[in-house]
């Protein structure tokens, strides 16, 4: 399988390519703690169904020391008992923020609520943009069909 597009040899695709890079390297900076990076960027990857994204962070978190145990559980986590209290209203939030058209009215309260109690305005802040770069990301590779497989951990660091 190959991609429909080579976004780097189309000069207007690798300038947007860049800019969208250097948001998420904003999203790796934050004080957001870098596992909470990785589960919220593979459960929101396994909601849209984008095998490279699955790819990269499921490698990118066993590079950074993640449990295989821990990645697995990570689209059953209500039903886990390896996350803390922290990454499940994590997850929470990822999953109703990538699933926005399925619940008439956005995130509710109470998932907000769950995750402010975990994290401070910044590393929230930091959170939702996650979520929201995640889904962009997902649906630009799932659009374009990017091959999925042969990720090397570290290769955007």
């Amino acid at each position: 399988m190959s991609a429909r597009l080579d976004v780097f040899a189309i000069p207007s695709a690798s300038k947007v390519v860049k800019q969208f890079y250097s948001l998420g390297q904003l999203v790796v900076q934050s004080p957001l703690p870098a596992t909470t990076r990785e589960l919220v960027s593979l459960r929101t990857s396994q909601i849209n169904g984008c095998a490279v994204c699955v790819d990269m962070h499921t490698k990118e978190a066993t590079a950074a020391g993640e449990s295989s145990v821990r990645l697995h559980l990570v689209a059953a986590w209500r039903e886990a008992t390896v996350f803390t209290e922290a990454e499940r209203a994590a997850l929470e939030l990822a999953e109703q923020g990538t699933r926005i058209a399925d619940g008439a009215g956005g995130v509710p309260d109470a998932v907000w609520r769950r995750a402010a109690e975990h994290y401070d305005e910044e590393q929230l802040m930091a959170l939702v943009t996650l979520i929201a770069f995640m889904n962009t990301a997902n649906r630009l590779n799932v659009m374009l069909e990017q091959p999925a497989g042969d990720y090397e951990p570290g290769r955007f660091a």
